[in-house]
């Protein structure tokens, strides 16, 4: 039996109150990880030697949602040009999109190092850059979606999906919303913004 679809909750973004009592035995070692992490790179001379395979996995792993199956190990293997007769064309295609992942990430830290602010703006230039030569580059890249879609199984109806995003007629209100929380300052926790933001 399939359960109903989760809607976006029109309205209610950013979330008005949060269960304290829930997060705070979380938010600390959250914390403690995030300052070993950074005390690690700070400790390594060039720290993209670290950084490169965790933005790879991360690629990867983010891709998946969009329907990619590919592994690390393949987009590495592909993009050092060492291929097996294993790795196939639709293989090729999912790492392409993989690769332009790692490429947009990139380019919004470089514009970040540059103390340009996180912005739509930038967002929708690294959608661009995502899109780029991969499926859906036809589909308006960079630019926000007119139609509605879904997240559930492949090929699944609206009606099976597992979550169903703001409608297309409200995105633009909605990430003015999120653009405003995301330069909001009077959240309690910089963490549990971050972890609003992200979803």
């Amino acid at each position: 039996m399939v359960a109903n679809p989760v809607h976006y909750h029109l309205g209610a973004f950013p979330p008005r109150e949060f269960d304290w009592k829930q997060l705070i035995p979380l938010i600390g070692p959250a914390n403690a990880g995030l300052a070993r992490y950074d005390g690690l790179l700070s400790a390594i001379p060039n720290a993209q030697i670290l950084l490169s395979p965790l933005t790879t996995q991360e690629a990867v792993l983010s891709s998946k949602i969009e329907g990619t199956n590919v592994t690390i190990g393949e987009v590495l293997e592909i993009e050092a040009g060492g291929e097996s007769a294993e790795i196939t064309q639709p293989k090729r295609e999912d790492a392409e999109e993989v690769l332009n992942y790692r490429k947009a990430l990139k380019a919004c830290i470089a514009e970040m190092d540059h103390q340009r602010p996180f912005s739509q703006h930038l967002l929708r230039g690294a959608h661009a850059l995502l899109m780029q030569g991969v499926r859906g580059r036809d589909k308006s890249p960079g630019r926000y979606r007119v139609e509605q879609n879904w997240i559930g199984p492949k090929r699944c109806t609206i009606d099976q999906a597992s979550f169903v995003p703001i409608a297309p007629e409200h995105l633009q209100s909605g990430m003015d919303e999120w653009e405003r929380y995301l330069g909001s300052t009077s959240e309690a926790d910089t963490l549990v913004q971050l972890a609003i933001l992200h979803i």
